[in-house]
């Protein structure tokens, strides 16, 4: 940043971080996606979670050895520029901002919703934007606001997940009243994979989707008290938490309930079957209040997300320079308005013309390129760790460089299941004019964009 500017606070101590990275991913992936998982690949659901944990685990340590070093608000877009090149850094961070605004607008919808369903008569296309407006709001004021904000929704988020662990294992064991059931319905419905182990493959990928958000503790890094140590913490805390939660949860829901009766509609939760199972009254309205706080908490952690990405991106001069402008509260108030209105232009555009039809295509894309995004963090961490002094590294890649190189072929496989599997065509292609314009646009900023010195870091890439 140039001389004069105001620089982002240091306002978030170590239990924002550990939430913002809980509250990232703790979301409507978990309380209601997961029930089409459960659908897709039966009680064998709990092995797509446990191989998708593995995995994005191992990437969380690949970008946490690199956020340590270089803790920077552009976290894995600036690494890719570090170890490829600035189109790297600008194809990443543009391609997060695209997954982080089309989340914002959904996630709104999804709030509204179920604002609708507790305020009779409310309008979804008023609560939507009423909702985004309220959390821009919050983003605006300081990131200390944002950082108290995302933490009490994430705890609200990770006491009910801890609460349902607890009763539910109490249920299998036989302490809960009418419990004692054992793991007999595990089996007991055409098999543990009732569809095959293909069908886990295929499942695979919603799996990884709905973990990503966990990366968005490196982001915060730069604005935390002591960047290298706090995010080495809480990378290495938040990925075996999220592994237990996400794991542990739907392995008891599948224990609980035949898999062939959890909802796997997106619109109920299968945490709710489960609870309603268990004979706790009011499980429906209890999960829908639950899942209401994980939409908030992931609508507030994409603006800050969406933000932070953006106004990198326009540090390096990938982005109009006005949206690196820090207020003095510290916060870049031009690059979270600019995320808040493209959430709103997606309201706009999916309310005028087929939302459910908008809103699946963004939603697919936007999927897809998580393992776009997971694939350059693997090869970035690969590139700079040969670059770099490993003495001087606080946090390291375990097994390096094998499990790195483990960890690239997996996604490399998951990305080739995708792309091949029948009915994700006009998916695939979305994707591919995404990266194509993106490209495009670099070489147009590169031609015509104002010049701006080189990425400045203590690595020496060549």
């Amino acid at each position: 940043m140039a001389q004069g500017e105001t620089a982002l606070h240091r306002g978030l101590r170590r239990r924002h971080m550990t939430m913002i990275g809980l509250g990232g991913v703790i979301g409507a992936g978990l309380f209601v996606s997961s029930g089409a998982v459960i659908g897709t690949a039966g009680p064998a659901a709990v092995v797509a979670y446990a191989v998708g944990g593995v995995i994005v685990i191992l990437v969380m340590r690949m970008l946490g050895e690199m956020a340590a070093a270089h803790p920077t608000s552009g976290s894995f877009s600036r690494y890719a520029e570090l170890a490829l090149g600035r189109w790297a850094g600008f194809l990443v961070g543009w391609s997060y901002w695209y997954f982080t605004v089309v989340a914002i607008a959904f996630e709104s919808v999804a709030g509204a919703k179920l604002v609708s369903g507790i305020v009779p008569g409310l309008p979804v296309w008023l609560g939507a934007p009423a909702l985004l407006l309220t959390l821009t709001v919050a983003n605006l004021i300081s990131v200390k606001v944002f950082g108290e904000t995302e933490f009490w929704l994430s705890s609200l988020k990770v006491a009910l997940v801890v609460g349902f662990l607890a009763v539910g294992t109490l249920y299998l064991v036989g302490l809960w009243p009418h419990g004692g059931t054992g793991l007999s319905t595990l089996t007991g419905h055409g098999g543990f994979a009732p569809h095959g182990w293909t069908a886990v493959l295929t499942a695979l990928v919603t799996v990884i989707f709905s973990y990503f958000g966990a990366e968005i503790v490196t982001i915060a890094a730069a604005e935390s008290a002591e960047p290298a140590r706090e995010v080495a913490r809480a990378t290495v805390r938040v990925v075996w938490r999220v592994l237990l939660f996400y794991v542990g949860s739907v392995f008891l829901i599948v224990a609980i309930v035949p898999w062939n009766e959890v909802p796997a509609n997106g619109e109920d939760s299968p945490f709710a079957a489960a609870i309603g199972a268990l004979g706790v009254p009011g499980a429906k309205g209890l999960m829908s209040g639950v899942v209401l706080v994980a939409v908030l908490s992931i609508l507030n952690a994409g603006l800050y997300g969406s933000s932070r990405m953006l106004m990198s991106l326009a540090e390096r001069g990938d982005a109009p320079s006005a949206l690196a402008r820090v207020r003095s509260s510290g916060v870049p108030a031009l690059a979270i308005l600019a995320g808040g209105c493209a959430g709103l232009v997606i309201l706009a555009a999916a309310g005028l013309l087929d939302p459910e039809a908008i809103f699946g295509f963004l939603l697919n894309t936007s999927g897809l390129l998580t393992l776009v995004l997971y694939l350059f963090i693997a090869v970035s961490q690969l590139r700079l760790r040969a670059l770099a002094d490993p003495a001087t590294l606080t946090v390291r890649m375990w097994g390096h460089p094998w499990l790195s190189w483990a960890v690239l072929a997996l996604l490399g496989a998951a990305l080739l299941a995708v792309a091949t599997s029948p009915g994700v065509g006009p998916v695939v292609l979305g994707v591919a004019v995404i990266l194509a314009v993106t490209l495009a646009a670099y070489a147009v900023r590169a031609r015509l964009g104002r010049t701006v010195p080189p990425v400045v870091d203590s690595l020496e890439v060549s």
